[in-house]
């Protein structure tokens, strides 16, 4: 059996030192309980923007401005080792880590965000690292599009381990790609929460027959800083959840273990089984033995997407 952790906590948001401060002492709390998987949720690093559902691109275009620059300034660019202390922490508690956060493209134009999430092995190192290949309607705003390099399973200490994040969730070519990489813990980073989402981690686990984890935000108007833009317009009242969290763990087939943690802030446990994922496709299994390949065929090209290619 593996003990796994869910980070249901808030960043700091906009705050890059701080939050990965915060994150390394939960890593510190959860590893302590024995945990072996600690997972945070989408965008934890520095938050993720929620602005974008209140403010309108037009009319409040300072805002978004203003709000964007300090995301900027705070997104974490991995070139440049902006993600030691979290990755000193797997290693140091020899943990897997699996954890979203808004990624600054250090190598092209370096001003191009990314809403990835990484993989990080008991050893320290990044495993693998997927940026959302479609951002939701205005999160267009601020996130490039990701291509299909980082849309891989891989394998930890801990299992068979692929990631979605948020409604990538909800593209069945997507979820096949993982399936038909053979994972086993389908980790879900999210900004989504409530009945239908809780739903859909439920559909995933019997689709799928693995093991489905959704992390969820959980935030306060008090979690916003006082210096935020126009405050007082967006998140006039401290103690309104913003987004209640819902994290939830779901066995393969759908059955609910843990959570969902509502509207409360904490770290949710649970002892899995990786290796039931696989006794679960005896009667199922998507990408193996109930594909018709000789009817349906899925092509996923990885090759990465560089704007621009030198030549000297």
């Amino acid at each position: 059996m593996t003990k796994i952790a869910i980070i249901q906590q808030a960043p700091a948001f906009l705050d890059r030192a701080e939050t990965l401060r915060r994150a390394v002492a939960w890593v510190e709390e959860a590893a302590a309980a024995g945990a072996e998987l600690i997972i945070f949720p989408e965008a934890f690093i520095p938050g993720y923007p929620a602005w974008l559902w209140r403010t309108r691109p037009g009319s409040d275009w300072q805002v978004n401005v203003d709000a964007y620059a300090r995301l900027l300034d705070n997104a974490v660019d991995l070139a440049a080792g902006d993600l030691a202390p979290l990755t000193e922490a797997a290693k140091t508690h020899s943990v897997t880590i699996v954890c979203g956060m808004n990624e600054r493209d250090g190598q092209y134009s370096r001003t191009t965000l990314y809403n990835t999430v990484v993989v990080i092995c008991h050893k320290g190192e990044i495993m693998n690292r997927h940026r959302k290949l479609m951002p939701t309607n205005p999160e267009r705003m601020v996130w490039g599009l990701g291509d299909a390099s980082g849309l891989r399973v891989v394998d930890t200490a801990v299992g068979r381990v692929g990631t979605l994040i948020c409604w990538e969730n909800y593209m069945p070519l997507s979820r096949y790609a993982l399936y038909a990489q053979g994972v086993e813990l389908y980790i879900a980073p999210t900004y989504d929460s409530g009945g239908g989402w809780i739903g859909t981690m439920q559909h995933i686990a019997r689709e799928g027959r693995c093991w489905v984890i959704g992390s969820g935000i959980p935030l306060t108007g008090a979690d916003i800083p006082d210096d935020f833009p126009d405050k007082e317009d967006f998140y006039p009242d401290p103690e309104e959840w913003i987004n209640p969290g819902d994290s939830v763990v779901v066995a393969p087939g759908g059955r609910m273990v843990a959570g969902p943690l509502h509207e409360e802030k904490g770290i949710l446990y649970a002892e899995i089984d990786p290796g039931a994922a696989a006794a679960a496709r005896r009667t199922m299994d998507v990408a193996g033995h109930y594909a018709r390949p000789d009817i349906f065929t899925l092509t996923i090209d990885r090759a990465p997407r560089p704007p621009v290619a030198f030549r000297e």
